[in-house]
């Protein structure tokens, strides 16, 4: 069940009762509840979505560009570093010739070894840097954000493993094997590859990943939302 129209309707039903009973404590406790999960929920969907006369809504879609080419820039230094590409050319000229079962290489296990926090932490960057940055200071800042870090690595991860995959990838390094000597070709090559991938990434798509996250991970922010914000109606009510 959708947490976001769970908790806005309860807290909606606790304002309708007050109102309806005149009761001025449950009144108070059903609106600031009511604001609170309202308001986290509008700070979400923001990330994602343009809404009119909300200055820097929208941020994701809107930095993209500047997002994709922090990604760019972490798989070519760390992942496909030369010294990464000259130790997989070495093992694979060293390994058992004619198995042709196997990939040209495996970079998986690179992959899952390399620590891609950086990726997030850029992400995280740019929500701040934003305009938006200031309203999810009101939120508990990027904090709010960090459930999503392990769920966006292990996505991420899987991009790559795909990349290093494919056969159009394999086949470039196989091409180059008798001639080391050309490795920044090769890295120039693969950079190329990475580039070209990349491209068919388009801000619907990581929106909707992202999204997907969102929705799995934080929609206990919208909870907790309602819940403070009740609790500090509660006690404005009994100092009024």
């Amino acid at each position: 069940m959708n947490k976001n129209i769970v908790t806005n309707g309860l807290a909606a039903l606790v304002v309708a009762a007050g109102w309806f009973w005149q009761q001025p404590l449950l009144l108070s406790v059903g609106l600031f509840a009511l604001s609170g999960a309202l308001t986290n929920w509008l700070a979400i969907h923001m990330l994602f979505e343009k809404v009119p006369l909300l200055y820097g809504s929208g941020v994701i879609p809107a930095r993209f560009t500047e997002f994709k080419a922090g990604i760019y820039q972490l798989v070519m230094t760390q992942f496909f570093s030369s010294d990464n590409i000259e130790r997989f050319i070495t093992a694979r000229q060293h390994g058992q010739p004619g198995d042709e079962s196997q990939p040209a290489f495996d970079f998986e296990p690179v992959i899952a070894k390399t620590d891609l926090s950086p990726a997030f932490d850029s992400l995280l960057k740019v929500v701040e840097q934003s305009s938006f940055g200031n309203m999810l200071n009101m939120f508990g800042g990027s904090a709010a954000l960090l459930p999503l870090k392990e769920p966006f690595i292990a996505r991420l991860k899987e991009a790559l493993t795909d990349v290093s995959r494919s056969e159009e990838f394999n086949q470039l390094v196989l091409a180059q094997l008798d001639q080391p000597e050309q490795l920044q070709s090769i890295r120039d090559q693969v950079e190329t590859i990475v580039q070209q991938r990349l491209a068919e990434l388009t801000p619907e798509l990581v929106k909707q990943i992202i999204q997907q996250m969102i929705r799995q991970h934080l929609g206990w922010l919208v909870v907790w939302g309602g819940v403070f914000g009740g609790l500090i109606g509660l006690v404005a009510a009994f100092i009024q």
